[in-house]
C-alpha cells in the first residue's frame, strides 16, 4: 500500500502553454486497475499517435509486462478529471518479482546493479500536449520526490527519450553536445544493446533537446553512457541516474519541502 502521503492530492495553480485559464492540477497515485488504464490510454495518446511507436494496443492504451509491479504517478486537470502527465516508479522490491527492470532491455546495467537495493526506476513518462510547461514537471517530480524521501531511496533511473523523426541526426548532435558536461563517472557507465550509430550523423549547429531531458540536466543527472536505439518507440533512449545528493539545491530546496 502507499503511504496517505501520495494517495491524498496535493494541489497548485499551473497554466498549461496553450490556455488561458489556470486550472488547478493535483498528484496522486493510482488507486486501482481504471486509474491505471488511464495513465496507459494517455501513454497510447503520445507514443502511438503523437511519436508514431509501434505498439501492440489493447484499445487504445499502452501496455506491458511491467505495469502491474510499478506504482503509476498521475497529475490530473481537477477541473476537467483528465490525467494530463504520469510516471510509472518501479521500487526495487517489485523489479526483483518482476524479473529486473524494463531498462535491462535496452542497456547493460551491470554497473548499475550494487545500488538496486536503494535505487527505482521511473518510466513510460509523458505529458499532455496543453500541458507541456514546467509547471506540470515540477508536479510530477514534487510527487517523485516525496516518495523516493518516504521510501527512503537514494537513486532514481530513467530513459530520457529523443525523437528520431529526422532519422537520428538531432539525437547523435545532442549526445556529443552533452556527453562531456554530463557523463557519469565511469563505475556508472551503461551499454546499450543497440546503439544509435552517432558517429555516422555530422555534428549540426544547433540541436532540440526535450524538455524533460533538460530538466533531469539541471536537477543534476548523470547520462549513463550512449544512446539505445528503440525503433518500436522511434527514439534515441538515453539512461539517466540522478543521485538524491547530486540534486541541485535550488530545485532540492523545492520539490522535498
Amino acid at each position: 500500500m502507499l503511504d496517505e502521503l501520495f494517495t491524498m492530492p496535493h494541489q497548485e495553480s499551473v497554466a498549461p502553454s496553450t490556455r488561458l485559464e489556470r486550472p488547478k492540477l493535483a498528484y496522486s497515485f493510482a488507486r486501482n486497475p481504471s486509474e491505471v488504464a488511464e495513465a496507459q490510454r494517455l501513454r497510447f495518446k503520445i507514443f502511438s499517435e503523437e511519436m508514431g511507436a509501434d505498439l501492440q494496443a489493447n484499445d487504445g492504451l499502452d501496455q506491458d509486462g511491467f505495469d502491474a509491479f510499478c506504482d503509476h504517478l498521475l497529475v490530473r486537470d481537477t477541473e476537467s478529471g483528465e490525467v494530463v502527465g504520469t510516471y510509472r516508479i518501479l521500487d526495487p522490491h517489485m523489479a526483483s518479482e518482476a524479473g529486473g527492470y524494463y531498462s535491462a532491455g535496452e542497456f547493460d546495467l551491470s554497473r548499475l546493479m550494487h545500488l538496486a537495493p536503494s535505487m527505482v526506476e521511473l518510466g513510460r513518462s509523458c505529458v499532455h500536449p496543453d500541458y507541456r510547461n514546467g509547471a506540470t514537471i515540477t508536479m510530477l517530480w514534487s510527487g517523485l520526490a516525496k516518495y523516493m524521501l518516504t521510501h527512503n531511496y537514494e537513486y532514481a533511473l530513467g530513459c530520457a527519450s529523443i525523437p528520431m523523426g529526422d532519422g537520428g541526426q538531432n539525437a547523435a548532435s545532442l549526445y556529443r553536445d552533452l556527453r562531456d558536461k554530463h557523463l557519469a563517472p565511469i563505475e556508472y557507465r551503461v551499454f546499450p544493446h543497440c546503439p544509435l550509430p552517432f558517429e555516422a550523423f555530422e555534428q549540426q549547429s544547433t540541436t532540440n533537446c526535450p524538455p524533460l531531458l533538460k530538466g533531469y540536466l539541471r536537477l543534476g543527472a548523470y547520462i549513463c553512457g550512449e544512446p539505445h536505439w528503440d525503433a518500436d518507440f522511434n527514439c534515441a533512449d538515453l539512461l539517466m541516474l540522478m543521485p538524491l545528493s547530486r540534486m541541485n539545491p535550488r530545485y532540492a530546496n523545492h520539490f522535498m519541502k
